[in-house]
């Protein structure tokens, strides 16, 4: 399994971190290109992943819609 993924992943974390930090209108781009560098992150992550990311989502918002009912 290629871990191609985890570069833009560790990016977007440390950006992430750095924004949280910055206060002015830099902040607002080093927080654009967190959100750019998680998604590509994602995009390159393998399909398994992918799935239990996907599987994770879909059981955590079925939990959220029994909660409010």
């Amino acid at each position: 399994m290629p871990l191609f993924f985890l570069i833009p992943l560790a990016t977007g974390i440390a950006t992430g971190y750095i924004s949280q930090k910055c206060r002015d209108e830099t902040g607002y781009i080093i927080s654009l290109f967190t959100i750019l560098s998680l998604i590509l992150s994602l995009i390159l992550a393998p399909w398994q992943i992918q799935l239990f990311l996907l599987i994770a989502v879909l059981v955590s918002t079925n939990r959220f819609l029994k909660q409010k009912n």
